[in-house]
């Protein structure tokens, strides 16, 4: 959990991961929405990539970085917890609340 906390400390990587939650990117598409370098970026994907937060997909020379929603959700679910906070995974419904009005008694007077 640690080198996921590691990750998430620099604003840069949390927007890469924002943006990965749109869609998968390619390292060049990420890039053009920072103003680093790309020694600096590759740095960034390696924290990311050691986190176990985003997966590389190499097609050719191409790398496409995917999320990894789950790791994510996990560590902040373990972090909760930590903290004593109540919070359920996304894939667990929570019953639904009911307001249920009380039913009102049937009328027992004749109706003429």
């Amino acid at each position: 959990m640690n080198s996921v906390f590691k990750a998430l400390s620099d604003p840069t990587r949390r927007k890469v991961l924002q943006l990965l939650r749109e869609r998968p990117m390619t390292a060049g598409q990420l890039a053009e929405h920072f103003e680093v370098s790309k020694p600096t970026m590759s740095a960034h994907f390696s924290v990311l990539k050691e986190a176990n937060l985003i997966e590389p997909i190499k097609s050719g020379r191409t790398i496409t970085y995917h999320i990894k929603m789950s790791v994510l959700e996990e560590a902040m679910l373990g972090f909760a917890q930590v903290f004593g906070l109540d919070v359920k995974p996304k894939d667990t419904p929570t019953p639904p609340e009911t307001h249920e009005q009380p039913q009102s008694e049937p009328s027992t007077e004749n109706q003429s």
